[in-house]
């Protein structure tokens, strides 16, 4: 069985419309960029064909990691968590007090691949994020 993947709304909608993007505009993007390539001729040594292929190749892997973790993540809103507000859980806001710089830190506990500890966004599955 799969592993299921939590995820907040707001990463959901960030993934979709980053699919959206590459299947719609960056996919004939690589395709003008590598029919523009094969128009100069022999692309045995042709640098910008090799380019266009390598965008193309990353575009169709970036697509397909996108379709297979949406199939495996299980959508957590913020008002479908549990009542209990001492429980921590994706899509909640826990506050730390870092005790070696006597500071307050407000984090959002995130999905994995919405993390980003900079932007105030703890991974669900990080050490810090699960230890809470």
């Amino acid at each position: 069985m799969a592993q299921i993947n939590e995820i907040t709304r707001e990463g959901y909608e960030a993934l979709n419309a980053e699919l959206e993007e590459l299947i719609t505009i960056t996919r004939k993007e690589n395709a003008e960029r590598l029919k523009e390539a094969i128009s100069y001729g022999d692309i045995s040594e042709n640098a910008e064909y090799d380019a266009a292929k390598d965008a193309q190749a990353e575009t169709e892997e970036r697509i397909t990691e996108i379709e297979a973790f949406l199939r495996t993540v299980k959508v957590i809103d913020e008002e479908d968590s549990d009542e209990d507000d001492s429980i921590v859980q994706t899509g909640r806001f826990v506050v730390i007090k870092d005790l070696s710089f006597d500071e307050v830190l407000e984090y959002k506990i995130v999905g994995t691949t919405e993390a980003d500890p900079f932007e105030g966004k703890l991974s669900n599955a990080s050490a810090v994020g699960s230890g809470i």
